[in-house]
């Protein structure tokens, strides 16, 4: 799951008035009677909505049938029916209409969503409903390596009207605190799932008088607009060039015009400098490294210092 650049997209067009082509088994097992493993991803269905990439490739957003009756909202490119990235995998007890809510929601958002591919696992599973707890979301908890656990609950503040929101606790304990969609991508350094969680619950909960979830929308609306993103995929691939390509960190920093010099002049790469933006050393006075990065200067690490795209390293 990039993200600091805005499309210009061509106004939306019905799904009436487009039709599939059939879709066929890509690299998919085949079950009994040489039927396609997963018929959800073969059958021809109109989409919610199509759009313009910015390559200007046509891609649509389709609902098709999950497991058990739950329904997988997915993004995908109309010549191939490939490069399937999921939107949202709704619950079989959602309304029909939260598919096309969720659609909205996700074209509005210029990154599209920085959503994942579609995993064979996603076609099998069902979005869990069996361990609700008072005020939770019927959503398994995000669970991250520190043993913290996050969920979306319904939070009573100053107003009448509880608000949804992500709560961060540890695990055993019983109480939690608020915690907002962006801190919460931040400490997962992965935008998904918590945005399609997200964007799904907001569309569930749309216009509901009991529970607001305009804190919510709000939070993920300031993520959606951040010029701010994630640095984990710029890490990476430093790491990976430092060890495959026997480049130095400060090789990097000195074609990104960050460099030093010694008493004798000498020149050398401000390494430090690329440590901290890419999350590998802290910031000054901090504890740990930051996970963000602003996507100007991801863009001048990957091309000038990596010799890359920026999209190669934005994580999706």
């Amino acid at each position: 799951m990039n993200p600091a650049s805005a499309t210009t997209e061509p106004p939306r067009t019905s799904a009436r008035e487009h039709r599939l082509p059939e879709l066929t088994a890509h690299g998919r097992g085949r079950a009994r009677g040489n039927e396609p493993r997963h018929a959800a991803l073969r059958n021809a269905r109109e989409p919610l909505a199509r759009y313009a990439d910015q390559a200007g490739a046509l891609r649509e957003v389709v609902a098709l049938p999950g497991a058990a009756g739950s329904v997988l909202v997915i993004d995908r490119d109309v010549a191939t029916l490939g490069e399937r990235r999921l939107v949202a995998h709704l619950g079989p007890d959602e309304p029909a209409g939260n598919a096309l809510l969720v659609c909205e929601h996700y074209l509005a958002d210029a990154s599209r969503g920085r959503c994942r591919a579609v995993l064979t696992a996603d076609l099998d599973a069902v979005p869990d409903v069996s361990e609700a707890e008072s005020g939770a979301e019927h959503e398994l908890p995000l669970v991250d390596s520190a043993g913290w656990r996050y969920r979306l609950e319904s939070v009573h503040g100053a107003r009448s009207v509880p608000d949804l929101r992500w709560i961060a606790r540890r695990l055993g304990q019983p109480a939690g605190d608020p915690i907002s969609v962006r801190a919460l991508i931040g400490r997962l350094q992965a935008y998904e799932p918590v945005r399609a969680i997200t964007c799904a619950a907001i569309a569930r909960h749309r216009g509901e008088s009991a529970l607001s979830v305009s804190v919510l929308r709000a939070e993920l609306d300031r993520v959606d607009a951040s010029r701010v993103v994630l640095n984990r995929g710029l890490r990476e691939a430093v790491i990976a060039a430092m060890r495959t390509e026997e480049l130095s960190a400060s090789e990097i920093a000195v074609r990104c015009g960050r460099v030093k010099r010694d008493p004798r002049g000498n020149i050398a790469g401000e390494t430090s400098w690329l440590g901290r933006r890419v999350g590998l050393v802290p910031e000054g006075g901090g504890e740990v490294p930051t996970p963000w990065i602003h996507s100007d200067v991801l863009g001048l690490i990957a091309r000038s210092g990596l010799g890359l795209s920026p999209h190669q390293v934005e994580l999706g």
